[in-house]
């Protein structure tokens, strides 16, 4: 499984590969995704087969744009509106599946709904262009686990799973996209993700509906233990052991842990979505008997980044 440079050669070998039916990892402005020939069922089979995901937990399929996302799924005013304003960039829409359109069954866990993005990342979008297919991509990490912002994560996570692992960098916003569902009278935030609720709801000038704990799964994210390290979370904290790591956000950080890393140490949302994956991933490989996490603010960007810790943290 090589780990290469993202050149135009290797993301000419990447797309020869995902049109031979293989597996290639892509960076992301969200996370490196894993990403198949969505109209290919065997090809998406191995996605699932590598990641070891449940095969009722759809993924998300990647287009370049909006005009290619409408051979796929029906749009109406508001799914259009929203494409508009956020893609390229990380919001993905559950929509109505397009008859007829080819993606394969697997993809979409057999519902009559599809989910869609448009990556803004240069890589994956060259990518797009050249295999000219749309690529069914979920995180490219085993199932549940800390997802992967960096070529080394998936490498670490996945080893000789993907055909190949296009390098392309750190990721710059380090959390999983948004997701909403567009079905209905009424759309509703299935994800929490890198485009904050209050800016989903400027673009439609009301308040998003939340999926019911009842809402049947539609798109990633929505599985109750998710985005976790071996070692176990305890949230909140004020204070920390010496046999603990610390998992810090702000410039107040207590001490007397094992290990600290500050996801922002001026308090910034924005920056802590950017290191969090990564700062859990190198806290589980410390050694310590559990890794303490400080309160963050619960606004913004920080209801995603909250929601990915309390999902982390749920009893296996």
């Amino acid at each position: 499984m090589p780990v290469l440079p993202a050149t135009a050669e290797t993301v000419a070998r990447a797309a020869q590969a995902l049109s031979r039916g293989e597996c290639v990892a892509f960076p992301t402005e969200t996370v490196y995704g894993l990403g198949a020939n969505a109209l290919n069922a065997a090809a998406v089979a191995r996605v699932f087969a590598a990641k070891a995901r449940p095969r009722f937990n759809p993924l998300i399929v990647h287009v370049p744009d909006r005009a290619a996302a409408e051979a796929y799924a029906e749009f109406d005013e508001t799914a259009r509106r929203l494409a508009d304003a956020f893609w390229p960039g990380p919001l993905s829409l559950v929509l109505p599946k397009r008859a007829g359109c080819g993606i394969a069954d697997l993809v979409t866990a057999g519902l009559d709904t599809i989910a869609l993005r448009a990556p803004n990342h240069a890589v994956a979008q060259a990518l797009l262009a050249e295999a000219n297919i749309p690529l069914a991509a979920p995180s490219a990490n085993r199932s549940g686990r800390i997802s992967p912002t960096s070529a080394a994560h998936v490498a670490a996570e996945l080893g000789d799973s993907p055909a190949m692992i296009l390098d392309g960098g750190p990721c710059a916003r380090g959390i999983e996209s948004t997701v909403v569902r567009v079905t209905g009278d009424a759309p509703v935030l299935l994800r929490l993700g890198a485009v904050p609720r209050e800016d989903v709801e400027a673009v439609l000038g009301h308040a998003l509906s939340a999926a019911g704990e009842d809402t049947p799964i539609a798109s990633p994210g929505q599985l109750e233990r998710h985005y976790a390290p071996a070692t176990p979370l305890r949230l909140g904290a004020t204070s920390v052991n010496a046999d603990e790591a610390l998992l810090a956000f702000g410039p107040n950080a207590p001490a007397g842990a094992s290990t600290t890393l500050n996801l922002s140490a001026s308090g910034d949302l924005a920056e802590a979505a950017t290191n969090i994956f990564a700062s859990l991933r190198t806290l589980d490989e410390a050694g310590v008997s559990a890794i303490a996490v400080m309160p963050i603010p619960d606004h913004g960007l920080g209801e995603a980044i909250n929601d990915r810790l309390r999902r982390a943290a749920k009893s296996r």
